[in-house]
């Protein structure tokens, strides 16, 4: 997760010269349709569909338990990474297909020395209707914005309005004297595309329509006038830009008194396959010899790749790439690893790693890097690949794994793992979030960064998802967990509450991952049976409780935002929601019940009674004061608009808040109100924000997935897996998960959108803990559990990796029986609960009837919230089947 940014935090952008499409209507004249081709960029990747409907049993039943799931896992096989396809290519390019296959020969790209852009005589000025305020850039430079800078001659300068969405915005060219103009050109960036607009010339002591441009997309428009006007001045009029995540902002580099035609830069488009992280590489074997440059875009889609990046972390701090990452190339030819840094003096910057599918060259420079180098000459490229950073989960590495008859929840689960491991890095200088996010304390140091593109920071609610992940795919990385953890709890502020992240120096004010600290906390521990962590953090723990929470709460018992100065604290989507919210207090009750287990652990029993007391307590008030009987379910808040949010609804039926009654109601309500085909909508109104109603987040998701799991609707589960995972398996950039999903299943902040997000990971813990069934039920799975759900589903297995070594389930289902076998290791105990048991079922292990029915053959099997429950299983392999009468 990520603060989303504001304009005063933008930086400034280079504009590019990607052809594409705009309408021109000169005055007087009939209309011309002028229109450029673009890059042949081919629709979203294919992707095998999800199924939707039952699973499917494959030919002769499962496979043998530890086979069949490696050919799911998706990292790379290697370090070195290279891509799998050529996407598209403009320009002079020879042989681009050759950048496939190492040795194949060179891809040249060429461009002829452009002409100088046209100038305005001394003396012209510009005025605009508004200009944004100036700030300072991430180097600390100061930053203008003003109408001078579109005829100023410098491109890397421009002119921004201050009036997001607000139309018209007006910039006006004034000359000293008459000029004979033909046409303009105007030059903008990709953050502020005038897409319609008019220019009118002053003459004849009037201003006079010169010409009307409609559905443009480029950055350089050539705009002819109908007819050559002899003109002053030059007023255009801007109606609307292209919207982009930094708004809707007009913003002009550069107006030029003559129409030029962009040229076509020579690029070639790489895919590689899937999300990748790490440093590109790319082997020149020549150039030219005027240190021609090129300019390297990456995204992780193909809708937000043009001539720039979609993220880069010099945008982020304002500094100096612009966009892309540069580098200027010898003549003899060179072996170029992108890493952060200047390659001439203060010129020619590259950002170093990127996480990315699609990779953009060009033979171009940004003005400003002249003459260190040079939009225009040749070079040869060898070979273009990766150095792939993250960890690299091949099936060698997989201690645990899971595979069931449906095809597209194995794809789910492996798509899980793998984003999670593109988040599973170091954590280092040159590549963390710009924005005060470098911290001395976690230098080196392993971690569960949010996103490979961004948020390449930790932080802590996050955790709450992808720290799980990596527990059940990769245990023996469980410090990356740990790490962030402890780093947190040791920047606790005075008054006890702990930062989300390292961001801002650990100072950014959210309210609700305090909470999450505590309960990612237990999960840490419950997973890896470490006590020294529980030990040595138990007095954090007491000050996030019993200091933070109760400046916090009001005289109901229940957490209320606004309180203690937390009136401008966020949370995990910045919400601006106030006083009582559900959602803080059911975590709450599941910070308190996972602090007493903690406790529990420790010896301390005051502590793990007074929290389990005050857990009571608090769903106690969440019911009386917070639950909306009149539409089913738990209101969001309990003050303003009313809603009813989904993050509340389903964390009080997973922490048991709700009763029975209330828990089925509220996922009712849920799945009546929230339901779109990409998932559910984290709100049930729009009353918080326009399109809140339309907006999924999979962090959001998981808990109801689990609520409805757990109480019995595993056909709504799975339902909501496949909609909600199924969207993103099938769009691009597929496989990884993404942070949100908007309106019509779009990327819900645009380019910003990370799209592989480890807090979206919640697919494979469900389908592990809640579907195949098995999970830990204390410290180090010194006890577990097996319950499996099988709903639809034929078949599954799986494995769970251990302190003691792997917990192994396999069970088949079908009308008639279910099967299931549990291989625990030593040292461990457990309770199978066998699923769909009443009277008119038995349950056998080999020749002996465990229960007949009516009554279990000995203490250790009864009947347990409507399953038949076999306690006290040790190490070892047993197998029970359930047989289901006709």
């Amino acid at each position: 997760m990520a603060p989303s940014r504001s304009c005063e935090n933008d930086p400034q952008f280079t504009p590019g010269t990607r052809p594409g499409r705009r309408t021109v209507m000169a005055a007087g004249a009939a209309t011309a349709a002028l229109s450029a081709v673009g890059a042949p960029f081919l629709g979203a990747p294919s992707a095998q569909a999800a199924p939707t409907g039952p699973a499917r049993r494959g030919p002769g039943g499962p496979p043998r338990a530890g086979t069949g799931w490696q050919r799911y896992v998706q990292a790379p096989a290697s370090r070195t990474v290279r891509p799998v396809r050529t996407l598209a290519w403009t320009g002079d390019v020879i042989a681009p297909e050759a950048l496939l296959e190492p040795g194949a020969g060179a891809t040249s790209l060429r461009r002829p020395r452009p002409a100088p852009a046209p100038r305005w005589p001394e003396g012209t000025t510009a005025q605009a209707s508004s200009t944004h305020p100036g700030n300072n850039g991430g180097d600390g430079t100061p930053r203008t914005y003003d109408a001078s800078h579109a005829v100023d001659g410098d491109p890397d300068t421009f002119w921004n309005d201050d009036t997001e969405g607000a139309f018209p915005d007006t910039l006006t060219v004034s000359l000293p004297e008459q000029r004979r103009l033909s046409g303009i050109t105007v030059v903008s960036n990709r953050d502020g595309v005038p897409s319609d607009f008019t220019v009118e010339a002053w003459h004849d002591g009037a201003w006079h329509l010169a010409a009307t441009v409609a559905d443009n997309d480029v950055v350089q428009c050539a705009v002819p006038f109908g007819a050559p006007v002899a003109a002053s001045g030059v007023r255009i009029t801007v109606t609307a830009v292209q919207q982009t995540s930094q708004g809707a902002y007009s913003r002009i580099n550069e107006v030029w008194p003559e129409a030029v035609e962009a040229e076509e830069v020579p690029s070639v488009t790489l895919d590689f396959g899937k999300v990748v992280v790490g440093h590109p590489r790319i082997l020149f074997s020549s150039a030219s010899d005027n240190s021609p440059g090129v300019r390297v875009a990456f995204s992780e889609t193909q809708r937000f790749l043009t001539d720039r990046s979609d993220f880069t972390r010099s945008d982020q701090a304002g500094g100096a790439g612009h966009g892309t990452d540069q580098f200027a190339v010898p003549a003899g030819g060179a072996d170029w690893v992108d890493r952060k840094g200047f390659q001439a003096g203060d010129k020619v910057y590259a950002d170093g790693l990127h996480g990315f599918r699609y990779l953009r060259i060009a033979l171009d420079a940004l003005p400003s890097d002249a003459p260190a180098a040079q939009p225009w000459g040749r070079v040869d490229i060898d070979s273009v690949s990766l150095e792939f950073s993250a960890l690299l989960g091949t099936p060698s590495t997989y201690r645990g794994w899971f595979l069931c008859s449906d095809d597209a929840l194995n794809r789910y689960w492996y798509g899980a793992s793998y984003t999670n491991e593109l988040v599973t890095d170091t954590f280092r200088r040159d590549d963390v979030d710009p924005r005060g996010a470098w911290s001395a304390t976690l230098e080196g140091k392993p971690v569960l960064h949010d996103g490979p593109k961004r948020d390449r920071d930790p932080y802590v609610g996050d955790l709450a998802v992808s720290a799980r992940t990596l527990y059940l795919t990769h245990d023996d990385a469980a410090a990356a967990a740990r790490n962030v953890l402890a780093d947190l709890a040791e920047h606790q502020r005075a008054d006890g509450w702990i930062p989300p992240a390292s961001i801002n120096a650990y100072t950014l004010p959210l309210f609700d991952y305090p909470l999450w600290w505590v309960t990612c906390s237990w999960d840490y521990v419950l997973y890896t049976g470490d006590r020294a962590y529980a030990a040595r953090y138990h007095p954090n723990l007491r000050k996030v409780l019993d200091t933070w929470c109760p400046g916090v709460t009001d005289d109901a018992g229940l957490l209320s935002k606004g309180l203690g100065g937390t009136g401008g604290y966020g949370d995990y989507a910045f919400l601006d929601r106030t006083a009582r919210v559900t959602y803080y207090n059911v975590l709450y009750v599941q910070a308190l019940n996972d602090a007493a287990r903690l406790a529990r652990l420790l010896g301390h029993a005051d502590d793990a009674a007074r929290w389990q007391e005050r857990a009571a307590r608090v769903a106690e008030a969440v019911n009386a004061h917070l639950w909306d009987e009149e539409a089913g379910a738990y209101l969001d808040s309990g003050t303003g608009p009313v809603r009813h949010a989904q993050d509340g609804n389903a964390l009080a039926v997973v922490t048991g808040v709700a009763d029975t009654r209330r828990a089925a109601s509220a996922l009712a309500h849920l799945d009546a109100t929230t339901r779109q085909a990409y998932g559910n909508a984290f709100m049930d109104n729009d009353t918080i924000f326009e399109g809140a109603s339309r907006r999924v987040y999979a962090f959001t998701s998981y808990p109801e997935i689990v609520a409805r799991f757990e109480t019995g609707q595993v056909g709504s589960a799975l339902d909501q897996i496949r909609r909600t995972y199924g969207w993103m398996d099938r769009h691009d950039p597929g496989t990884t998960h993404w942070e949100g999903i908007g309106p019509d299943g779009s990327p819900y902040e645009d380019a910003y959108t990370s799209m592989a997000h480890g807090w979206s990971t919640g697919v494979l813990p469900a389908l592990t803990h809640q579907l195949l069934g098995a999970r830990p039920t204390s410290p180090g799975y010194a006890t577990w559990e097996v319950r499996p759900h099988p709903g639809d589903i034929a078949w599954a297995q799986g494995r769970l990796p251990t302190p003691h070594g792997p917990l192994d389930v396999a069970w088949q289902n079908s009308r008639t029986a279910f099967t299931v076998t549990v291989r625990a290791p030593a040292g461990t105990r457990g309770v199978l609960a066998l699923p769909g048991t009443g009277d008119r079922t038995t349950v056998h292990e080999g020749h002996e009837v465990l229960w007949d029915g009516h009554r279990g053959a000995h203490p250790a099997v009864r009947v347990e919230g409507g399953r038949v429950s076999v306690a006290d299983l040790g190490a070892g392999s047993r197998t029970f089947t359930v047989v289901r009468a006709e």
